[in-house]
C-alpha cells in the first residue's frame, strides 16, 4: 500500500506538494516523458484507450474525465478517437494546465481539431472532490496520476461516484517489474539515470527522485484492482506491458 512518500517534506499535505512539484517541471513534462520512454508512453496510451474503448463494447461515449491530464497529451488523443464527445482535463497544477491550454489553442486553429461535434476543455480541481455531480461521465482516465493521490482510496470512491452506470474506467500507472533478471535493470535506470537527467533538464532536484519511491509505494497488480473493487467497481483488471513497467487497469461501474 501507499506510505507517505511525498515530493519535497513529510510536513506537508502531499497534493499540495505534488501540485507545487508538477508547476516546477511543467516546462520540462512532455520533453522527460519522451525521453524516459523512448517514446513507448504514446503506444501505451493508446494501447490502454483502445482496451478502455474495447471495454465500452460500441456503447455511447459522450463525457468524458481525463483526471490529472497534465499538458493535455490524452485529453486530445481522446478528442482523435472520439470527436463528437465532450472531453473534459482536470488538473491540480496551473502550471501544467497552462501548457495544456496552449496546445488547445493550436489544436482548434487548426482543420483537425476542429473536426466534430466534441469540445476539448480544461479545469483545475482535486481529484479527492470532483466538481461534477453524480452519473456525469461514460468513461474516466487518469495517466500516470493514481499514485500521486493523497487518499488513492477516496480518489476511487469520487470516480465511481461520478461515473454513470456502464461506464468504464482505465488507468494507466507505472509499475516495478516482477521478473529477477529486469528488474536490477529497471532499478539502476529509474534511481540513478532518471533522477540525474530529471535534475539536469528540470532543474527541480527532488521531482525524478520522487518518481520511482512513489512507483514503488503505489498499489500495484492485483492490489490496485482490490482497491478499485473496493470502491464499488466490477470486472476490475489488469494487464502489464513492456516487461511489466507500466500496467492498465481496467474497471466498469
Amino acid at each position: 500500500m501507499i506510505t507517505d512518500v511525498k515530493p519535497y517534506n513529510s510536513e506537508e499535505a502531499k497534493g499540495k506538494q505534488v501540485g507545487e512539484m508538477f508547476d516546477s517541471i511543467a516546462p520540462a513534462y512532455d520533453f522527460m516523458n519522451t525521453a524516459m520512454t523512448g517514446g513507448l508512453h504514446r503506444w501505451w496510451r493508446d494501447r490502454a484507450l483502445s482496451m478502455a474503448l474495447g471495454r465500452k463494447g460500441g456503447g455511447e461515449v459522450s463525457d468524458v474525465l481525463d483526471i490529472a491530464c497534465g499538458t493535455g497529451d490524452v485529453a486530445f488523443r481522446l478528442h482523435q478517437l472520439l470527436p463528437d464527445a465532450r472531453i473534459t482535463g482536470l488538473d491540480l497544477s496551473p502550471g501544467m494546465l497552462r501548457i495544456a491550454e496552449e496546445k488547445l489553442a493550436r489544436l482548434m486553429s487548426s482543420a483537425e481539431g476542429r473536426k466534430g461535434k466534441g469540445a476539448v476543455s480544461f479545469i483545475q480541481g482535486d481529484c479527492l472532490d470532483l466538481p461534477y455531480p453524480d452519473n456525469s461521465f461514460d468513461l474516466i482516465t487518469v495517466a500516470y496520476g493514481v499514485r500521486n493521490f493523497e487518499r488513492l482510496q477516496q480518489g476511487y470512491a469520487e470516480m465511481h461516484r461520478v461515473l454513470r452506470p456502464g461506464g468504464v474506467l482505465c488507468v494507466v500507472e507505472l509499475s516495478v517489474p516482477t521478473n529477477p533478471l529486469v528488474r536490477p535493470l529497471y532499478k539502476l535506470y529509474t534511481r540513478a539515470v532518471i533522477p540525474t537527467v530529471g535534475r539536469l533538464v528540470s532543474r527541480d532536484r527532488r521531482a525524478y527522485t520522487y518518481l520511482p519511491e512513489s512507483i514503488a509505494q503505489c498499489p500495484q497488480r492485483a492490489e490496485m484492482t482490490a482497491l478499485m473493487t473496493g470502491a464499488g467497481f466490477g470486472q476490475a483488471d489488469f494487464k502489464s506491458l513492456t516487461l511489466g513497467v507500466v500496467t492498465i487497469y481496467l474497471a466498469t461501474r
